[in-house]
Formats: C-alpha cells, structure tokens, sequence
C-alpha cells in the first residue's frame, strides 16, 4: 500500500517515509546499549530529541547541585550550555577564572562536584566508553572525583568495539576539533590522524571506561540525532 505526501518534494517524501525506521532502529539500538551499561554498573537513558534530553538532564540534578563540565560540542548543539544558565544550579565555569591560580582553584572545585557533565568520544555497543583528551582533565574527571558524571551523547558516536572508537576518535573527531581550537597537528591539514607528538597534541590520553566501580556515578544519555565530532 503506497502512502501520498501530496505538496512535498521527492527528497522530502523519502526523508519523511524513512524518517520513522531511522527512530525505530535507534530505539532498538538504544534499548541493547542500555542493557549493557547496565551490566557495568552506569545507568542509560534515551531521549529521542535534544529539546527532551535537556530536560532528562536538569532533573537528574537537585536544585543547588553544583555542576561543572569538560569541553563538548555535544553539550552546546544539544542546548545543555544555554539551559545551565537558567537552572537552579552551583555553575562551577572551568573558564572563568582568569588567573593561573584562579583556574588551579576551579579544578580542584570541579573535582569535588555535585555532577560533571560531558560527551564521549565513541561509546561501543558493548558499553565501554572510549575518550581520548590533550590536558586530560575531562578524562581525570570521569575516572575519579565528582560524585556524578552525566556523559551526553548523540547516537552517532556509537561504534562496534573499542578498537573502532579509537580509529573513530583519530581519524573523524580529531581533525575537526583540531581545526576548531586553531591546533598545528598533521590532522588538522590532511584530515587523518598522523601519529603525531607536537607540542598541539590532541592525543595525549586515552582512557576505555569499561565499569563504573561506584554503582550508578556514570549516567549516559543517549540522544537520536547526530551530535557533536
């Protein structure tokens, strides 16, 4: 049985028609990675637009908790960034501080927070979280220190096994970032990653967090839309 989209274009008719398989199959995917995260102790969420992860995320976090986060994209597209301003919330800004000492300061504050908020890099089906950071600060975070870490994540990062979440991370998050924070490495020119030890690495630190030693600290929520590098 055919279906009429009268007033619509072709590439609108097939975007509309494949539209609900394309929700369907995330959802499926989404119920099999929860499943997993499950068995490693983190807790797993799927909100099927922004607008509904956003608010999935402020309710996690009681009025007055104080809240700091790692560099993301994925916090920004989604509008996480913008609804933290509003919130009833401690913002601890890693930015703010503009002094050395004032940014060792606000480290250590964020270190002993309420929640941490940040992406991840790729995230396997399996339910192991794969990061790779240049300071090392956001992975420091995730492994130890604030009593929640909230990771948000678009259902493009999801891969099939740890060893394509670091070629993933290498060669497609990598040389856009590098290019966004104005870095000299090989990626950002050639767009492949090139090994590299420069003094502009982005990749120092690789960390595979494949259990949450404390129950339920890691929170991932999973969002239908392709968010974030």
């Amino acid at each position: 049985m055919s279906v009429r989209l009268p007033g619509r274009t072709l590439t609108e008719r097939k975007w509309i028609m494949g539209a609900e398989p394309v929700k369907q199959y995330y959802r499926n995917v989404a119920d099999t990675l929860i499943s997993n995260l499950e068995k490693r102790q983190m807790e797993g969420y799927y909100c099927e637009t922004s607008e509904e992860a956003v608010k999935l995320v402020l309710s996690l976090m009681p009025a007055g908790s104080s809240v700091g986060w790692g560099g993301s994209e994925t916090l920004t597209e989604c509008g996480l960034m913008d609804a933290l301003k509003k919130a009833d919330l401690t913002i601890l800004d890693r930015k703010g501080p503009t002094t050395e000492e004032g940014q060792k300061k606000r480290y250590a504050e964020i270190f002993g927070a309420d929640f941490f908020l940040m992406g991840t890099n790729a995230i396997t089906l399996d339910g192991e979280l794969v990061n790779i950071d240049s300071r090392g600060n956001r992975v420091s975070y995730l492994c130890y220190g604030p009593e929640n870490v909230v990771i948000v994540t678009g259902m493009n990062k999801i891969v099939s096994d740890v060893e394509s979440g670091i070629r993933r991370i290498h060669d497609i998050a990598a040389p856009p970032n590098a290019v966004r924070l104005n870095r000299k490495t090989p990626c950002a020119v050639t767009g492949r990653c090139g090994n590299c030890l420069t003094p502009d690495c982005l990749c120092s630190q690789t960390v595979v967090t494949r259990f949450s030693y404390v129950p339920g600290r890691i929170k991932v929520v999973l969002i239908g839309e392709t968010l974030g590098y």
